[in-house]
């Protein structure tokens, strides 16, 4: 049967949508197939046209594909449509063969990954983290899967750094994502990078999700289920998330739900996986996104409004986030959105956490305003900002190194003796 045409369309206007390209493998989770679908068809422009075409196409030609479940799906379209890809995303199967069992391609396989144009953006959810691996695409590079299969890929793949701690990996042109749910997360991610927080949130109102979970999977592994008596911090998450542009205390926070500040930061990392200054901060930054988005507040105003204090703080931890500064951020969102388009950021780091810390962390070296004690990740030279990439080439700005060095985020940690959670100002 021929398969469906494959051409992405245009509008009489020239406006293309990013095409969105769906390797549907035998034994495929059809909730996981689902996730690109939901996500990516819901963001509309200024005139309500669709910035994502989603297409779903197999390495075969068009027709049946095995689920694990006890259906089959029709699958319209073969490999050649990946060869019209901007970004191809790999879903998790359960019968991935001498992939999953050696690390090897098979022929068809070898054959429609071929097919992807090399400037496309690359993204895998759960266990079709093996099939990039098997290709040799994350050689050298830090990746993610499911928490059970994390141990299996480290040894299957030796030349991957695999952190079984994250929700998923943002490597530039390689995305990688935990399992299951953490499909939706990192699809979210690339929608908030490719036009920013509003649309992402929009997506994410629209789909009955938070816009960012906060932790990694390390909260999801073999942890006994929380006693439904036992107390949340969840009230003082909303009490702060109120007040981000005051000053916020620890002590505060815990006094919320009627805690010491060492049982509530003990129970703050159990639910969300982070700290409570890392959560704060990453609240911050957010916001700043937001508002630098959709006000015309001034970029000091924001950084008050956020939370962040001065401009020269917030724009240290917006460049350590995200690789750009805020008048950066601005001007590219705001272009775009008066073009009725898209744009994207690439960030540096992905934006789930670093790997779960003590309490008790070192202060930070240098002249940083330190938040007592402090968590300061180790410090790399810091890399050039990542330029935009086209949301409808997929391509990536002429001087823009995709495999350049990610600079950690250097962000604070709680303190026991319940010192304030401003964020203070981070220095190279």
């Amino acid at each position: 049967m021929p398969s469906h045409p494959v051409e992405p369309p245009r509008s009489p206007a020239g406006h293309r949508p990013h095409r969105v390209v769906v390797l549907a493998l035998d034994g495929l989770l059809p909730f996981e197939l689902g996730i690109p679908h939901r996500v990516f068809g819901r963001p509309r422009d200024e005139r309500g046209r669709p910035l994502y075409e989603v297409v779903t196409c197999s390495v075969r030609p068009p027709g049946p594909v095995e689920t694990d479940a006890d259906f089959t799906i029709h699958v319209p379209h073969g490999p050649e449509a990946l060869a019209t890809a901007d970004t191809v995303v790999v879903p998790a199967s359960y019968e991935l063969g001498p992939v999953f069992e050696r690390g090897e391609l098979t022929d068809e396989l070898a054959d429609a990954l071929g097919r992807i144009p090399p400037a496309a953006r690359i993204a895998s959810i759960c266990t079709g983290v093996y099939v990039l691996a098997a290709s040799g695409r994350l050689d050298g590079r830090r990746a993610t899967t499911h928490w059970a299969d994390a141990e299996r890929l480290q040894r299957l793949f030796p030349k991957i750094d695999v952190d079984p701690d994250v929700l998923f990996v943002d490597d530039g042109d390689i995305l990688t994502s935990a399992g299951v749910a953490a499909g939706i997360d990192l699809c979210l991610h690339m929608v908030r990078r490719d036009h920013g927080a509003a649309v992402a949130n929009d997506v994410a109102r629209r789909t009955v999700v938070p816009p960012h979970r906060d932790g990694g999977q390390a909260q999801y592994i073999r942890l006994p289920v929380p006693d439904p008596q036992q107390a949340s911090t969840s009230g003082a998450r909303a009490w702060a998330l109120g007040r981000l542009h005051e000053p916020v205390q620890l002590r505060d926070m815990a006094a919320r739900e009627s805690m010491s500040v060492r049982t509530f930061t003990r129970r703050f990392r159990e639910e969300t996986g982070v700290s409570p200054g890392q959560w704060l901060t990453r609240q911050r930054v957010e916001r700043a996104r937001y508002l630098l988005e959709t006000t015309e507040l001034t970029v000091d105003q924001v950084a008050r409004d956020s939370g962040f204090g001065t401009a020269q703080s917030m724009r240290a931890h917006l460049q350590a986030a995200l690789g750009v500064t805020p008048t950066a951020y601005r001007r590219t969102f705001r272009a775009a959105s008066e073009r009725g388009e898209g744009a994207a950021v690439a960030v540096r780091v992905p934006h789930a956490p670093a790997r779960p810390q003590a309490v008790d962390e070192e202060r930070p070296r240098g002249g940083a305003a330190p938040l007592t004690p402090s968590t300061t990740a180790p410090h790399r030279p810091a890399a050039p900002a990542a330029p935009p990439r086209s949301p409808t080439s997929g391509r990536h700005a002429p001087d823009h190194d995709p495999h350049s060095p990610r600079t950690p985020v250097a962000v604070p940690s709680p303190s026991p003796r319940g010192e304030s959670l401003t964020t203070s100002v981070i220095t190279r």
